[in-house]
């Protein structure tokens, strides 16, 4: 498989959670897009599986549902619901574009705080 892995920036950490369909969520039937601006189309197909990274952790996937390419070049991977909170025990640091899956899936084990563990709270000024 060509399962592929993201970094979601700190500074939008709670906002892409916020989107929805995050693991441990019903499925609401919405379709959600992870987006480049790369001209290389992602390679990954429909039923493989896009990893989260944020925070210097993995904290999950998703099973890609397409890949479409946008007017400017760009490309958008989709999913739906189905998330699943995974995480392995080696620290990621992040990075931007995709990289290919570097363990083996016997690593990933079940993380029930991935919203929170290891993400600074947030702070409201005013």
């Amino acid at each position: 498989m060509a399962d592929l892995v993201v970094t979601v920036p700190k500074w939008f950490w709670h906002d892409w959670i916020a989107e929805g369909d995050a693991a441990g969520q019903p499925a609401s039937g919405e379709e959600w897009g992870f987006g480049f601006s790369r001209l290389q189309r992602p390679g990954i197909e429909p039923g493989e599986r896009l990893y989260i990274v944020a925070h210097g952790r993995l904290r999950g996937y998703a099973p890609v549902t397409r890949v479409v390419g946008g007017g400017g070049g760009g490309w958008t991977i989709c999913r739906e619901g189905g998330a699943v909170a995974v995480t392995i025990d080696e620290p990621i640091a992040g990075f931007r574009g995709w990289r290919r899956r570097w363990w083996d899936t016997a690593a990933e084990r079940p993380f029930p705080d991935w919203q929170t563990a290891g993400v600074p709270e947030v702070r409201h000024h005013g």
